[in-house]
């Protein structure tokens, strides 16, 4: 009698675990697919990174990245590098800042800024721009490194789209 008790127990105890489990699942899997427009994702966290391709190093170029960060409420930070391997004539970023349209589910630029610097192996430059509130803002980034005797190296990086309450 005692065992079966204990059967009917483990038993319930089993079923509520296997639904609880499969529940939350189901909730994992709403959360992990944001939607993706033109290579950022629409997430709404307070900042994000974006960090150029492992394959696209150069003989000079080593490197870039980019970022956005909320820090305010109708303001972000902009930010953008590039790295060399070593010291090189002229390097550059260009950092171009976008608004996502959900009307044409498309990224617009709002702005962009850019800064150059030679003799040296490292450029950042960033901004804050005041935007308008209930818009995805993504940042995204050429980085460029130039040495005589050698075609300029081209790469780019670019942030997910972060909402601006």
């Amino acid at each position: 009698m005692i065992s079966k008790k204990i059967a009917s127990v483990i038993t319930s105890v089993m079923v509520f675990c296997c639904i609880a489990g499969v529940s939350l699942t189901n909730v994992k899997a709403d959360d992990s697919t944001p939607k993706s427009v033109d290579g950022s994702y629409l997430i709404s966290a307070d900042s994000s990174t974006g960090y150029t391709p492992n394959d696209e190093r150069g003989k000079h170029l080593m490197d870039g990245q980019c970022s956005i960060t909320k820090s305010g409420t109708k303001r972000i930070y902009t930010y953008g590098a590039t790295t060399a391997d070593h010291t090189v004539d002229a390097l550059a970023v260009i950092v171009y800042v976008d608004q996502y349209s959900e009307k044409d589910d498309e990224w617009y630029q709002i702005d962009a800024f850019s800064k150059k610097v030679e003799n040296d192996y490292y450029v950042a430059a960033s901004k804050s721009i005041q935007v308008d509130r209930g818009y995805y803002y993504r940042v995204h980034a050429s980085h460029i490194v130039c040495m005589a005797g050698s075609p300029d190296e081209e790469t780019f990086s670019v942030t997910n789209g972060i909402l601006v309450p």
